[in-house]
């Protein structure tokens, strides 16, 4: 039987066609963009039933210090990204509010760098050693496809380097900007014959915005390219980095940051809280044609990477028979290989696209504790060897049954296994070792309409979980050894989107998701630098995201990108010694309700001359999940101003940056339940900043 809305569809479709137009397909190709997260193969975005944000890299690096991600990714709607101030303690970064309670590092988000996971498997990541001088974008993935991903996916960033040009070049860049920052870096690429290649080396140094927060940062990122015959393809990639001894200004109380923002919490100091990291990872990829429509890649990664963090623990607390000290030193080693089939071929004389593989990842890690005797390394009080291993089986099949419509379905079974041998077995403090094995089979299945031929309709589905990091298992309520009672939240996630270019100028997207949370990890107690975790009851996050990206007369661009979620605990529960009570309806901490970025920018091509406005909007955020305080509202802009000079084989840029020009002053990032109720990390005042860079072909 006809429905009046089935009868109104084809006037509908043909209304939007004629509204939207067609470019032509030559356009169509060039214009649409390529994505890889979404499949593990190349598909157009149009195609992808699921919200994928590309930032290229001319987003990435143009008038941009290059020094966090935090920088470039404020366009991409349902991510919320803040530099802390605190390099000791990473970015912040949620989607959609998967990750906000990190206290440090990157959680409940999937990273990866060049198909080397920077996340480990027990789900804790980190950003700091991405390398934006070299890469060629940045894929931004939200809702259910993430779920492909495995354990803590609620959103996939992936980053991809750049290949080496074509004719040999040698590149340079400085910043020079307020509170002694600077950054120089050298890179070098070309190719030669069936070899390609790209090197880059940095260095940054900053005295840091608050006391107590200098940081020093050395990376290196290279990758080279063998075409060993017409259908095999090498890449191997390799990525260090070294922050020796970076301090740590720890969080404010709401009247110290109030008081005076620079300031440093004065256990810092007491305790000289700092980090040092050095870590090296390498992996190589090889893939192999098989036919035209089938394609093997086999990836291979190793890594190893040190850490020695100071805590500002009181020393009565430090010296407890069954304290871990105030020292954490990790000795980490991990990697990893997959094996993916990729088929492209036909079903039912339509194009069908099949991908399938299994992946292996471990983390082996040596954690020692020893007494911070006031900055120093005092006695050993913990001493353990923790291993965590993720066994992973997924299969993908998108099919377009129709011109205009496809069809995709994903399945993923993932065995998480966590293991803790203890060798610090002195009188009062036991033998902790144990076990625990999670697993979880994620299902995926999303449609995707053409309305006209640059405009797309999708909704998609599916189920998602997350597993406790080693750092949430590290205490537990009673006693001693892992917190092994704490268990995965599971999470079903729903979104419907509409995706596409207007005329030839103006791309839009728009997207509403709905995701519900079952045992929810938060924090129960958080003090003498044990943080203890539980599960709480259901969770939901509701919302929309929005963007526009346009090229307008005159030579100006604009593109504006919006966010609203709902945050909230569906079900009370109780946290705390004191059992305090946190009802139904509360916030989530660490999640602003509303987000908006804009930029509008100008060129001027003939001169070189360029100039770009940011205007960036967050609500407020709360700090616990009591909702017992927040970090106000803020609007803050920014001003860039860019000359390009280009002669021969010289291309050299200048650009002026003025950060937060109306000199706002803002609590940039929370500490979410911290139990000393230092939660606010504030933001920098007005600063200006200098690049230059200089690039010659040979």
């Amino acid at each position: 039987m006809n429905s009046p809305a089935r009868a109104a569809a084809p006037l509908v479709c043909a209304t939007l066609a004629a509204l939207f137009g067609a470019a032509p397909a030559a356009a169509q190709d060039a214009d649409e963009g390529v994505v890889v997260s979404a499949t593990r193969t190349e598909r157009r975005n149009l195609e992808i039933p699921g919200s994928v944000d590309v930032v290229g890299a001319r987003t990435l690096r143009e008038g941009k210090p290059m020094v966090n991600l935090s920088e470039s990714l404020g366009g991409v709607p349902g991510l919320r990204l803040q530099n802390r101030q605190n390099y000791a303690q990473d970015l912040q970064l949620s989607i959609r509010g998967f990750g906000a309670r990190a206290p440090f590092g990157i959680r409940g988000v999937k990273l990866y760098a060049d198909g080397i996971p920077a996340t480990m498997p027990d789900g804790q990541g980190q950003a700091a050693n991405f390398n934006l001088s070299t890469a060629q974008r940045i894929e931004v993935m939200r809702g259910p496809l993430a779920g492909l991903y495995g354990n803590a996916s609620g959103g996939v960033i992936n980053l991809y380097t750049a290949d080496g040009p074509r004719r040999p070049t040698l590149s340079g860049d400085l910043l020079l900007g307020e509170y002694g920052t600077r950054r120089a870096g050298v890179q070098a690429g070309g190719e030669s014959g069936a070899l390609n290649y790209i090197a880059d080396w940095s260095q940054f140094h900053t005295d840091g915005y608050r006391e107590h927060s200098a940081a020093d940062r050395q990376q290196f990122n290279g990758k080279l390219k063998w075409l060993a015959g017409g259908n095999t393809r090498l890449s191997f990639v390799i990525n260090t980095l070294y922050q020796p001894e970076t301090q740590d200004p720890l969080g404010l109380t709401g009247a110290q940051a109030s008081d005076n923002p620079r300031q440093v919490a004065a256990p810092a100091i007491l305790f000289d809280t700092r980090k040092t990291v050095r870590q090296e990872q390498a992996g190589a990829t090889i893939e192999q044609r098989l036919g035209a429509g089938d394609l093997l890649r086999a990836s291979l990664y190793l890594g190893d990477r040190q850490v020695r963090q100071y805590q500002s623990i009181p020393l009565v607390v430090q010296s407890a028979p069954t304290a871990s000290g105030g020292v954490v030193d990790l000795g980490r080693q991990f990697g990893g290989l997959s094996l993916n089939w990729i088929h492209d071929g036909t079903l039912a004389g339509r194009p069908l696209s099949f991908t399938g593989g299994l992946e292996q990842e471990t983390m082996q890690e040596r954690r020692r504790g020893y007494i911070n005797f006031f900055g120093a390394l005092g006695a050993l009080k913990r001493d353990e060897d923790d291993r965590v291993e993720s066994s992973n089986l997924f299969a993908q099949a998108d099919w377009r049954y129709t011109e205009r419509a496809s069809v995709s379905l994903g399945l993923r079974r993932t065995l998480v296994r966590f293991d803790s041998r203890d060798y610090y077995i002195v009188g009062a403090n036991p033998d902790d070792s144990g076990g625990a094995n999670f697993s979880n089979t994620s299902p995926v299945a999303g449609l995707a309409y053409r309305l006209a031929p640059e405009l797309s309709l999708y909704a998609s589905a599916g189920r998602g979980f997350e597993t406790p990091t080693f750092t949430e298992l590290a205490y537990r309520a009673s006693g001693t050894g892992l917190n092994f009672d704490l268990k995965p939240s599971l999470s079903t996630n729903a979104e419907i989107g509409l995706k596409g270019r207007i005329a030839e100028d103006h791309r839009i997207a728009l997207a509403y998701f709905d995701t519900t949370t079952h045992d929810e990890i938060v924090v129960d107690t958080a003090a003498g630098g044990r943080t203890i975790y539980k599960n709480a009851g259901r969770t939901r996050r509701t919302g929309w995201e929005a963007s526009w990206q346009a090229v307008l007369p005159a030579n100006f661009d604009a593109q504006i990108a919006y966010t609203l979620i709902d945050a909230r605990y569906d079900e009370a529960f109780t946290s705390g010694s004191a059992a305090l009570s946190v009802p139904a309806g509360n916030k989530l901490p660490g999640v602003a309700r509303t987000s908006l970025y804009a930029e509008l920018q100008w060129r001027h091509f003939e001169t070189g001359f360029s100039a770009a406005l940011e205007g960036l909007h967050n609500s407020r955020v709360y700090v616990d999940d009591q909702n017992s305080d927040a970090a106000a509202a803020y609007t803050i802009g920014n001003l860039r101003l860019g000359f390009e000079q280009k002669k021969g084989d010289w291309r050299i840029a200048e650009t002026l940056r003025i950060d937060n020009f109306t000199d706002r002053a803002y609590i940039g990032s929370v500490i979410v339940a911290d139990g000393n109720g230092r939660f606010f990390e504030p933001a920098l005042p007005r600063n200006f900043s200098l690049l230059v860079s200089a690039r010659l072909a040979f």
